[in-house]
């Protein structure tokens, strides 16, 4: 089932709907922007506090390559994207020979630039709308944080993975996400751009899906659809009214 506007049918039961769970990263804003400029700032603050690293790792992608070694020696991290950027830049550090201990701060820094986000331009209204009328609790694998943002006020409670040491679409993190809204799954639409972790997640977990599917992409995953596939937040509201 592809929807490409809001005049396209949906099997949403809109009347079900008691709660909604919400993704942040891509659902919200554009996270890549993000991270690149995060990157870029944390370069930067490197080349002051640590040169030596700041050298090494001038590209932003030998840095990634840390990572992927972090990954192998750490596989505990792969749930928690703070800790893995962390031990990302300690292991840089000592790599390069600085001060290992200079990755609490390093790390801070990034943290700090990776919640200045720039919005979609009707995420505000569409946040607006929902809490209005539902409970809206964020699930997100990501480490943004909704209150750092400026947006806490919508949210009854922001979930992690980092937090539950579990991640979508493992029907665990869905159904943590309706208990903080209060209700059982089957009473929550969750909505989230990732036809995976997202839409499949949700399905399986017994929620309503919503898929925001900018790219008008095909649904390709095996089992059903999700109950609506939307263009825009704005397009989902509009349905929802």
């Amino acid at each position: 089932m592809t929807q490409s506007a809001g005049t396209h049918p949906h099997s949403m039961d809109v009347g079900r709907i008691r709660a909604v769970t919400l993704d942040l990263d891509d659902t919200l804003w554009p996270v890549w922007p993000t991270i690149a400029r995060a990157e870029a700032a944390l370069a930067d603050w490197l080349a002051v506090h640590a040169p030596a690293t700041a050298a090494m790792y001038a590209d932003a992608k030998a840095l990634r390559a840390v990572r992927v070694q972090v990954e192998a020696l750490r596989p505990d991290l792969l749930r928690d994207l703070s800790a893995l950027r962390r031990e990302s830049i300690r292991l840089a550090l000592t790599q390069a020979g600085d001060d290992p201990r200079l990755a609490e701060p390093a790390f801070d820094f990034f943290f700090a630039e990776r919640q200045r986000v720039d919005l979609f331009d009707d995420a505000l209204e569409a946040l607006e709308f929902l809490a209005a009328r539902y409970p809206v609790v964020a699930v997100s694998n990501g480490n943004a944080d909704v209150h750092r943002i400026g947006i806490g006020r919508y949210f009854k409670a922001s979930l992690s993975a980092t937090v539950l040491g579990v991640a979508k679409p493992d029907a665990r993190i869905f159904q943590a996400g309706a208990q903080a809204a209060g209700v059982a799954c089957g009473a929550v639409l969750h909505v989230g751009d990732d036809a995976l972790l997202d839409c499949r997640g949700a399905l399986d977990a017994g929620m309503q899906a919503a898929w925001l599917n900018t790219a008008g992409a095909a649904w390709a995953h095996e089992g059903a659809a999700p109950h609506a596939t939307v263009p825009s937040l704005t397009v989902l509201c509009q349905w929802l009214a």
